[in-house]
């Protein structure tokens, strides 16, 4: 009988019948008294949703110190009811060290355990391979309960806590991938740290059942492939190519899901976003309700403004899926590309009081601030995205943007320098360094954060069009640096790879100037102008080509000969001095007398001095303009 309720209780548990399960379980439960029979009631209880029942009953039977399976499931219980204090006093704070894997006595251990049996009786070896499962199993109710560990120090926000219990959760168990994905999904590892910690791991420690030495490392290295895919598109890229394509040819994962969504991952990171939306389509196509997805697809969707598709993606999530945190990011993102910037802000923070660890909604809440020139908030959102994803370097590149908009190079620099620590090999950040670095008159150090910037995207395979503003930035760098071939390479890939700009041709323009090459200057400024006709740059830089040019058509070439511009500047001269003589004259001539002349004079300097000249009017607002315009016209011609 006991056989028979046990079997009936086990197949309603699988058929998510909870009512048979929990009845059946409850009778079984009292003909045993076993304490096997209440820990699955207990069980049947927690999947039913029934924390507070589950708890109570193992509470009653006495068994959550009596095993680590009892107690990992009391302490889940209260992690679902939000209890996480009581949680966390439960499980305890201390880590079992001795059960990591990279320990080398567990290795010699395991090594002497496989003598062992050879020198056993015939009915040793069935107990030691009880012993044995039973050990494992603790083991990973142990990685499990340093993983609900982890859990409650987030909830505490003691992220660092958090980070290294998921850490000892691998170390214990590298099979626990709750811990693995919690490290990942909210990015509390740098790439570096991501790429120390995969090498410190112990994947050797799985093995395949049987006794065939040519096959029992194979799970290790399909784990380790599994485990790669997941990790930042930053670092190693030849790792991550070498894991798609194995788990691709190998073992057939070619389209699945996740391998396609860390494919579409490698590509956003490299501004590819039509071959991604490709990749992020087949896979919804497939499973619409593939909520991880959805942040890659979105993103993709902003980049290439599609505004109707996007429209229709959160209308319908928010009529099917009105409690998932995704839905309110597709409706902020909508919101924001449609220029409804304060609807956007409260969609998603919607989204991120519905998932306090959603980073997409964080950093979307920010963004939106920053479109709206509210830097100050903007700072404050990006630094409470900061505190949250400490691994990510993307909210420390948004704070030195804005504090490098407020005019606050210094503290732009720091942020910049930290999100450098964090990732190395991000062309963006790169990118901004750079800008920084200019903007300090730091030109050199700034030529050289451009080209970094340029050579790692064509290392990633990365989009050209996309670093198009790099490419520019750098020729700007040579232009101040007086490299002008060099400058004016960089201006004519750029306009090669992007089509018409009316700023790249004012600086090309500029560089013509300054090589003193006035009709050259001219043409590339009325290309200008041909694009943008009001071009304001253009129109003063012109004005001045074409004034240059017309000086040197006048007179004699400047061969420093007699009749060159020694000549010109006499005869100049002369005729100012001429006129002077002659409006002396009319003076003395109309004077009413030397002191009411005197008293005249003043009078006139005085009016003369008050009225603004030319320059003194037009100059702040030309620089103005300028600062408006290209990069490097806010400094110098």
């Amino acid at each position: 009988m006991e056989k028979f309720l046990r079997d009936w209780r086990q197949d309603a548990l699988n058929k998510a019948q909870y009512d048979s399960a929990i009845f059946i379980g409850d009778k079984l439960l009292a003909m045993t008294k076993d304490d096997h029979d209440a820990f699955w009631l207990a069980q049947v209880h927690f999947a039913a949703g029934n924390f507070t029942r589950a708890h109570a009953l193992l509470a009653k039977q006495d068994l959550i110190a009596s095993n680590s399976s009892c107690r990992y499931l009391a302490a889940h219980c209260l992690i679902k009811q939000s209890h996480f204090s009581d949680a966390l006093a439960l499980l305890g704070e201390h880590t079992p060290t001795h059960l990591f894997t990279s320990n080398p006595k567990r290795k010699i251990g395991r090594s002497n355990a496989r003598a062992a049996p050879g020198r056993l009786s015939s009915k040793t070896p069935s107990h030691g391979d009880d012993s044995a499962a039973e050990e494992s199993s603790n083991r990973r109710y142990e990685a499990s309960m340093c993983y609900l560990r982890g859990l409650c120090y987030a909830k505490q926000n003691a992220f660092d806590r958090a980070k290294e219990a998921y850490k000892d959760a691998l170390r214990i168990d590298v099979q626990c991938f709750e811990a693995f994905s919690q490290l990942v999904k909210n990015s509390l590892m740098s790439p570096d740290e991501e790429d120390e910690f995969m090498q410190s791991l112990d994947f050797g420690f799985i093995k395949a059942p049987g006794d065939d030495p040519d096959v029992e490392d194979e799970p290790a290295d399909y784990v380790q492939y599994l485990y790669q895919t997941q990790l930042s598109k930053y670092r190693n890229p030849r790792a991550f190519n070498t894991a798609i394509e194995s788990l691709s040819t190998h073992y057939g994962l070619e389209h699945n899901a996740d391998i396609m969504l860390a494919r579409a991952d490698l590509l956003y990171t490299q501004c590819r976003f039509r071959d991604a939306l490709s990749i992020t389509d087949q896979i919804l196509e497939d499973d619409k309700y593939n909520f991880a997805v959805y942040p890659v697809h979105l993103a993709c969707l902003y980049e290439l403004r599609k505004v109707n598709v996007l429209f229709l993606i959160a209308h319908e999530l928010a009529d099917t899926h009105p409690d998932e945190p995704c839905t309110w990011l597709a409706v902020g993102i909508y919101y924001f590309l449609t220029g409804k910037i304060a609807d956007a802000r409260r969609y998603f923070s919607k989204a991120s009081m519905m998932d306090a660890n959603f980073g997409p909604a964080w950093i979307g809440f920010a963004h939106t601030f920053a479109a709206e020139g509210e830097h100050d908030q903007a700072v404050t959102a990006y630094s409470t995205a900061a505190r949250l994803f400490t691994g990510t370097h993307l909210p420390q590149v948004f704070l030195g943007m804005q504090n490098h908009a407020m005019n606050n190079m210094t503290a732009a620099e720091e942020f910049l320098k930290t999100a450098y620590s964090l990732c190395k090999t991000d062309p963006l950040l790169l990118n901004e360094m750079g800008i920084v670095l200019y903007h300090q008159d730091r030109l050199k150090d700034a030529a050289k954060m451009f080209t970094q910037a340029l050579r790692i995207a064509d290392e990633m395979d990365s989009d050209p069009v996309a670093w198009l503003g790099a490419r520019t930035n750098l020729g700007h760098a040579y232009r101040r640096l007086r490299l002008h071939d060099e400058a004016l390479e960089e201006f004519d890939q750029v306009l090669r790879d992007g089509g018409k700009d009316a700023a790249v041709f004012c600086a090309k323009g500029l560089i013509y100037l300054d090589k003193g090459e006035a009709d050259e200057a001219a043409r590339v400024l009325h290309e200008a102008l041909a694009i943008h006709p009001q071009d304001p740059i253009a129109t003063e830089l012109l004005n001045k080509a074409l004034d240059e040019s017309a000086s040197a058509d006048i007179g004699l070439p400047p061969d420093g000969g007699g009749g060159g511009l020694d000549a010109e500047f006499d005869r100049f001269e002369q005729e100012l001095g001429e006129r002077k003589f002659a409006a002396k004259l009319r003076l003395e001539t109309k004077a009413r007398g030397k002191a009411a002349a005197t008293a005249a004079v003043a009078k006139d300097k005085g009016k003369s001095a008050a009225k603004p000249g030319r320059w003194d009017a037009g100059g702040p607002d030309y620089n103005k303009r300028r600062a408006g315009g290209v990069m490097e016209m806010s400094d110098d011609e």
